[in-house]
């Protein structure tokens, strides 16, 4: 292989990634017109400085490509990581459960897990979440101004993983927290004096605690909750390990957490800019609730990348790939690519087809929780929507980095609940 030649459109560094999502799409755009399959210096701001030489990454772009490459893990595979960066082993195995899995393994742990989500279970869970969003938004109602994040979108994700897990109250903020650290190294604000791989590390290592101390509980005093399930599953004579057990919960407090709690946000901030989306949803909120949350999906795309490997020599749209090389998979270019979406930077409720990727682009790793994440998006725009309905997002802070389209902070204002008489 000749040295390859770095694209000229700049999708690596910290500064394009500090870029407001709608700046960064200019790029992709380019690319997705241009070069839908090109070759990238290495992701600027890793976890931890590179411990070999990094020659660089494939950027995909287009839909059908990140469709093709997430459905073909024998040639595109996981289990070498899925982050720009290379992370440590330890670090990868313990964080990301199945995320990181090919097959055999794979399959045989998401078996596992999926057999702990019985109809019992889920029904359960969607219960308690439509109780916690009626109390979350009615602590909110009499305020008439809040950060939405603190208030509201931290918090919802949070009481249902504890509720679905079993995890004591005592132990609610240190989850969350742990958590938004675990995502966070590319945020100067949370990473502070410490090195990224410390904050990321100290986070693992509290998340791990909280799980394998819940495990050996239930074990001897089983519970109504997740963990308790996950302690007794059993498929065809397999169990789960604790080493297991600890890895899906730090996969399930980051995913299930950042990635609805951000949606959340945007949901607001979205329903905000287009007031007419806003009305055209409650014109019809039963019926039309679903695909707002599809757009909302699409349009923000809160987990913008993936990353791949390549198991051999391929061909991908006419560029060779070596094998062992970096490909990575931007969802959010994939989400506004107008070969399948029609007017891709417009938000539109009623879009249909909408087959964004925004639970990932098919294939073995498609999200596990993306109905869970389904029914808390639902209860809580059903709340906010119908009991503070002229609730307005001001201008978001964005978390930096390259992997969650994060929102740290977002001022909201409203017409306090007692003056709705």
């Amino acid at each position: 292989m000749g040295t390859r030649v770095y694209d000229e459109v700049d999708v690596s560094s910290i500064a394009f990634w500090s870029l407001p999502p709608e700046e960064r799409d200019g790029s992709f755009a380019v690319l997705r017109r241009e070069r839908p399959i090109s070759w990238h210096r290495p992701a600027e701001g890793g976890l931890v400085p590179q411990y070999h030489v990094d020659p660089g990454y494939w950027a995909v772009v287009l839909h059908e490509d990140v469709v093709a490459v997430s459905k073909n893990p024998q040639t595109f595979c996981s289990g070498r990581g899925v982050m720009f960066e290379d992370i440590p082993e330890e670090i990868a195995e313990s964080a990301s459960s199945f995320l990181i899995l090919d097959a055999p393994r794979h399959v045989k742990l998401r078996r596992l897990v999926a057999s702990a989500f019985t109809t019992r279970q889920v029904a359960r869970i969607e219960e308690r979440i439509r109780v916690h969003a009626r109390s979350i938004v009615s602590e909110l109602a009499p305020l008439g101004e809040c950060d939405l994040v603190e208030r509201v979108s931290e918090r919802l994700p949070v009481l249902t993983l504890s509720d679905m897990m079993g995890v004591s109250a005592a132990d609610h903020d240190l989850v969350a927290r742990a958590a938004n650290d675990m995502v966070g190294w590319n945020d100067p604000e949370l990473v502070g004096d410490r090195l990224p791989i410390e904050l990321t590390y100290q986070a693992l290592l509290t998340l791990l605690g909280v799980a394998l101390n819940m495990a050996e509980e239930r074990r001897s005093r089983p519970g109504d909750d997740l963990m308790t399930a996950l302690v007794q599953a059993e498929v065809e004579g397999d169990r789960l390990t604790d080493e297991e057990i600890g890895a899906f919960f730090v996969l399930l407090s980051v995913a299930g957490n950042d990635t609805t709690r951000h949606t959340i946000s945007h949901g607001i901030r979205l329903f905000t800019l287009h007031p007419d989306q806003r009305r055209l949803l409650m014109e019809d909120f039963g019926n039309r609730i679903d695909g707002a949350i599809d757009e909302i999906l699409r349009w923000s795309t809160p987990v913008m990348t993936f990353r791949r490997t390549a198991t051999r020599d391929v061909e991908l749209r006419g560029q060779a790939i070596s094998e062992g090389e970096k490909v990575v998979l931007f969802y959010s270019s994939a989400n506004r690519d107008d070969r399948v979406f029609d007017d891709p930077s417009g938000f539109d409720i009623l879009r249909h087809p909408n087959p964004h990727v925004g639970f990932g682009g098919g294939g073995p790793h498609f999200c596990l929780g993306f109905s869970l994440a389904r029914a808390e998006l639902r209860a809580i725009f059903d709340e906010i929507l119908h009991r503070v309905p002229d609730i307005r997002a001001g201008e978001p802070e964005y978390l930096g980095g390259n992997f969650m389209n994060g929102i740290k902070r977002l001022p909201a204002t409203f017409t306090p609940a007692r003056a709705w008489g």
